[in-house]
């Protein structure tokens, strides 16, 4: 799979100045968890899943997430865990396990793990992992535990994304000890943690808080505050972090082709200001902000609830032409000890030693994602990924 293979070769070719590359679900951990992307979440009660997932790979989505926990009722749980085990076997019967996303299992209890693994016979290896909800070193090791006998019994590599979410996080009083705790559990099983997710609705939920459409999860500061401090201890860039995925945005409007024609129009060829005007009235103005602070504050992809956010994540996930002259310039041969360097684009300081994490994160981005040319914008590539979905 790769990002935006869906366009056509000539499509591609007029975007990027290096396009995405190819990955598999056999990839290196540190690819997977850069080309996550847009995770997009779905019940695993819908009847037609099977078709969803098809259709949603289709459409550009690289990475979904299954759901048995809070997305369904608790009486339902039993059906959904029979309704996965019948569309896994309706995958694994299509014999197209290459145009499929990453799939992962949301459960809510540990033995779920072992149990669903074993139901689901063959078509596990359709399987990229579980997610793992309200995420403590008390509660996550049960977990961990039984994907790695889960993974013994099946014999295949299982990947574990831990949800941050639980009040004892947000909690100051309890946050410091908290994150150690998930700090050194995470570091035990690190070769089966591709990312850790941000729960923040659950955040928010503690304190009978919810941001509007028009606000950030930045903009609630008792959450960007838990952000900054996960980020600080489990998203270090000296090679003890791990990826930490955005939040998820909970707005959307049932009918987001309304803003296709819009995409089209000439007014909006080259300006990303213009194309935010446009998009304020269909609540994705905000989804945009956050998205950018996201990468600001050390966050890759996002968490997502509704088909119509993936274009918009990988839109801004792509590597801009200059973001990558100036990675290129930093991390060249010969610069290991230092030194100032003059951006390419003359607009900037590029200084080697703050700057090379920054630059080899960029070059990651720029392997799953691409890097666009010098004369394409975010509005290109997001009309791109309208006008296909």
């Amino acid at each position: 799979m790769r990002h935006f293979g869906y366009l056509a070769p000539e499509e591609r070719e007029a975007l990027f100045h290096r396009e995405p590359g190819e990955f598999t679900a056999a990839s290196p951990a540190r690819t997977l968890a850069t080309a996550l992307g847009a995770t997009l979440y779905s019940p695993a009660t819908r009847p037609r899943l099977a078709d969803d997932i098809v259709r949603q790979a289709g459409r550009g989505v690289v990475s979904m997430v299954l759901c048995l926990e809070d997305s369904i009722d608790d009486a339902d749980v039993p059906g959904a865990e029979e309704n996965l085990v019948r569309q896994f076997a309706d995958l694994a019967g299509r014999d197209a396990d290459a145009s499929l996303p990453l799939l992962f299992i949301r459960v809510r209890t540990p033995r779920q793990i072992p149990d669903l693994a074993r139901r689901l016979g063959r078509a596990g290896r359709l399987l990229t992992g579980f997610v793992l909800p309200k995420f403590t070193e008390e509660r996550g090791v049960p977990f961990l535990e039984a994907m790695l006998a889960a993974e013994h019994g099946c014999g295949r590599r299982l990947f574990a994304m831990p949800v941050l979410e639980s009040p004892e996080l947000l909690h100051l009083e309890t946050r410091t000890e908290t994150l150690a705790g998930i700090a050194r559990t995470v570091d035990k099983y690190r070769d089966r943690v591709l990312a850790l997710r941000l729960g923040v609705t659950d955040f928010c939920s503690a304190y009978g808080l919810r941001r509007a459409p028009d606000m950030t999860a930045y903009d609630v500061q008792l959450v960007a505050s838990a952000i900054a401090d996960v980020v600080n201890v489990l998203g270090r860039a000296d090679g003890t972090g791990f990826t930490v995925t955005g939040p998820v945005w909970e707005y959307f409007r049932q009918h987001e082709r309304m803003f296709k024609p819009q995409l089209r129009r000439s007014p909006f060829a080259g300006s990303a200001e213009a194309l935010r005007t446009a998009l304020i009235e269909h609540d994705i103005d905000g989804l945009l902000r956050e998205i950018e602070l996201d990468r600001a504050n050390g966050l890759q992809g996002k968490t997502c609830i509704h088909p119509s956010h993936v274009a918009p994540v990988h839109a801004l996930s792509v590597v801009s032409h200059e973001e990558f002259s100036d990675a290129e310039d930093i991390l060249r041969p010969g610069r290991d000890g230092g030194g100032v360097l003059r951006s390419a684009y003359t607009n900037k300081m590029n200084e080697v030693k703050p700057h090379r994490a920054w630059a080899e994160r960029t070059m990651l981005r720029a392997e799953a994602f691409g890097v666009a040319r010098e004369d394409v914008s975010f509005v290109e590539l997001l009309a791109a990924g309208v006008r296909s979905a």
